[in-house]
């Protein structure tokens, strides 16, 4: 799998056109989440977060008309980045005008964070986007108890003996669940990430 999976060049150029309904449903679709995670990450409220969101769809859909990807420029996710951590520094700035005076604030303490560290949060919330997308993908190619058990061994840790008890199949049923699953979903990541979302 790439380790930096990028933009389609196509859908950037796709979403010049404000009418691409399509185009925007399959940015918003992958991107919002991404922002939304990072702002909520970033220890801002639900309605904040998703004040925030729009806020950075606005942007973009601005910034889209006249929008000339030059990939030696930098990547696109980098510059979305950019957009959102500016945003929230803005939200942080306006929230403070309205605070009165005091003195360190756990909410300063977190804006003191490195960049680095923002970027980190953007990654992994890129990433987590990436695996949200392909478990929405493959889910409906298996059974119901080939899926729990999956789930239940590798996203929740249970034992495989209690879900095999619980499902009413075997151990080793389990253990190929679990591999079939993380096969596909490795499978179904890396197809996303060479679609270059």
């Amino acid at each position: 799998m790439s380790a930096e999976p990028k933009t389609r060049a196509s859908l950037l150029v796709r979403l010049r056109d404000a009418s691409d309904a399509e185009a925007w449903r399959q940015f918003v679709q992958v991107y919002a989440p991404v922002v939304y995670g990072y702002a909520r990450r970033r220890q801002l409220q639900d309605a904040d977060a998703a004040d925030l969101t729009q806020e950075v769809l606005r942007s973009v859909a601005s910034a889209a008309r006249k929008f000339e990807y030059d990939p030696d420029r930098g990547s696109f996710r980098s510059w979305l980045f950019t957009v959102a951590r500016n945003k929230l520094l803005d939200l942080r700035a306006r929230q403070r005008r309205g605070q009165g005076a005091g003195g360190t604030s756990a909410q300063e303490l977190l804006e003191q964070q490195p960049a680095t560290s923002d970027e980190t949060l953007w990654d992994e919330e890129f990433r987590r986007r990436l695996f949200a997308l392909a478990v929405e993908q493959a889910k409906p190619d298996f059974e119901e108890r080939t899926w729990q058990a999956f789930w239940r061994t590798a996203v929740n840790g249970e034992e495989a003996r209690d879900i095999a008890a619980a499902l009413g199949i075997s151990v080793g049923a389990v253990y190929i669940a679990k591999s079939r699953v993380q096969a596909r979903l490795t499978e179904r990541v890396q197809e996303l990430s060479e679609a270059e979302l």
